[in-house]
């Protein structure tokens, strides 16, 4: 798996390209914890070249939900293709993230005030 970063003025795009499952979820969890440290709390995760995530991929962006909420961040997911947002909604994590279409939709989020 490839994750590629952005950094926008108001949030950091990653895209993860491939399979997010237990091995590459390590990649994903550095690059988030990384991120974070750096004092950055606004997250986009493009999800259009995800071909699977498995639940040890979910976790990672489970396992940090709290970290970006103490810091008033927000974690937006977007792009979905169905098999992906099936593992989502399967798990019920659709319930705690906000998943829109397209990065618009996520920018246009992140510019209102928190």
């Amino acid at each position: 798996m490839i994750i590629t970063e952005k950094r926008e003025k108001e949030y950091i795009y990653l895209q993860p390209i491939g399979e997010l499952d237990a091995h590459s979820s390590l990649d994903m969890d550095e690059k988030i914890s990384a991120l974070l440290t750096e004092g950055f709390s606004d997250f986009y995760i493009d999800c259009s070249q995800l071909n699977y995530i498995s639940s040890a991929g979910l976790g990672v962006f489970i396992s940090y939900l709290d970290d970006i909420k103490q810091k008033s961040g927000r974690l937006i997911f977007g792009g979905m293709r169905e098999n992906v947002r099936d593992v989502f909604e399967l798990l019920g994590l659709d319930n705690l993230v906000t998943i829109v279409n397209h990065e618009q939709d996520a920018r246009k989020l992140f510019q209102t005030v928190k």
